[in-house]
């Protein structure tokens, strides 16, 4: 079975572009949400949020001389694929894939006064439309499964490598704050006025953040940097309990768990932290407290990163497991900002404090709408 690495990558987050602006505020503990007055040129809001710099953004794309006008989310995928690709010096041919992970595209250009065509909102329209940016030879690929879809793209193109459809895939997701998210958030009252507190007694709900994330994933072991680690576990487990409430039992978080350390041949005292969902609302993080307390996982360090970034949706676990990358090749296990005091049934070993500890592998989880749920297990590359 070929073996698959997560190699170059970038992240765009309201800290700025590039991964190591994000990390380093990370390593600060200073968190990138603020307070927000505006969603879009046509609707205000006051709410707590992390959103990506429209200026700086803005000057980031008008740097890749575009020969048309694309949207805003189009921008943040095509700023965040451009460096990854330059990095990796490939041939964009018919060995190369492109997946594109997203939870709501661009739902903005339903807006009634928004400039661009409704058509646009059509996932394959967004996605060809960023493939040609670059003159991908390959289709695009379009996964849109709530809020697992970045991880889930990752594992899925694992699959592609390890079938041999291709050799390289780079996997990039996005989404952004809009009317239409915050409006169905709110309905849910499930957002909090408060930066987020993932698994702490007060939690009361999320913060709704946007991001841009791209990584490379790869058989070959050559294309990758001090940063890259090989994808040694994978798998995806749909609970089917609710189109919006997690499974009371975690049964399919357990289960993606479970699959993936198996595969992954580790056992859980191996894991040197886990990067987890912990959006701060009451039934997910309890959901996420069970799951761990059945796998056995409940003395493992453990951090949400929503205190830093809000809920990027599908972006979300993409940037997290970037961000995971760092944590292992700096020794470093980032704190779990917002969190003051258990709140959830089970214990779990939250990081209070950014702390030095030598790690090898971690495992990032993702759950979302619709019963959907995704573990990765990543391991550090050995000087063989």
């Amino acid at each position: 079975m070929r073996r698959v690495f997560l190699s170059y990558h970038e992240l765009i987050t309201s800290y700025g572009i590039g991964s190591r602006k994000t990390l380093e505020a990370i390593e600060q503990e200073r968190s990138g949400i603020h307070p927000a007055r505006y969603i879009d040129d046509q609707h205000t809001a006051s709410f707590v949020t992390s959103q990506i710099d429209r200026e700086l953004l803005e000057t980031r794309f008008q740097e890749l001389n575009p020969s048309k006008e694309y949207t805003r989310l189009e921008k943040i995928l095509v700023c965040s694929l451009d460096s990854v690709i330059k990095a990796s010096t490939l041939k964009l041919d018919d060995r190369v894939g492109l997946i594109i992970a997203t939870t709501k595209g661009n739902i903005d250009v339903l807006d009634t006064e928004h400039p661009f065509p409704k058509s646009r909102a059509y996932l394959p329209e967004m996605a060809r439309a960023v493939a040609d940016f670059f003159a991908f030879e390959t289709e695009p690929i379009v996964l849109s499964n709530a809020c697992v879809s970045g991880a889930l793209a990752v594992a899925t193109a694992k699959g592609y490598i390890q079938q041999q459809q291709f050799d390289h895939v780079f996997v990039v997701a996005g989404d952004l704050v809009t009317p239409f998210t915050v409006s169905g958030f709110t309905s849910f009252q499930a957002m909090s006025d408060m930066p987020c507190k993932p698994y702490s007694a007060d939690r009361d709900g999320i913060t709704l953040g946007e991001a841009g994330a791209c990584v490379l994933v790869t058989s070959d072991r050559e294309r990758t940097d001090a940063t890259s680690m090989e994808l040694v576990g994978e798998a995806s487990c749909n609970d089917a309990n609710h189109i919006s409430g997690p499974s009371r039992t975690g049964e399919g978080l357990f289960r993606s768990i479970k699959k993936a350390m198996t595969q992954a041949n580790i056992t859980s005292e191996e894991l040197g932290f886990i990067s987890a969902h912990g959006t701060a609302t009451v039934f997910n993080d309890e959901m996420e407290s069970i799951a761990f307390h059945r796998a056995g996982m409940s003395e493992i360090p453990i951090h949400s990163l929503k205190g830093y970034l809000g809920h990027s949706l599908g972006a979300s676990s993409l940037v997290e497991l970037v961000v995971g990358m760092h944590s292992v090749a700096n020794n470093t296990l980032f704190r779990s900002l917002g969190y003051e005091e258990p709140g959830t049934s089970h214990p779990l070993a939250v990081i209070e404090t950014t702390t030095p500890k030598k790690i090898t592998t971690f495992m990032k989880t993702a759950s979302g709408f619709g019963g959907c749920n995704v573990a990765l297990v990543c391991k550090q590359l050995s000087n063989e």
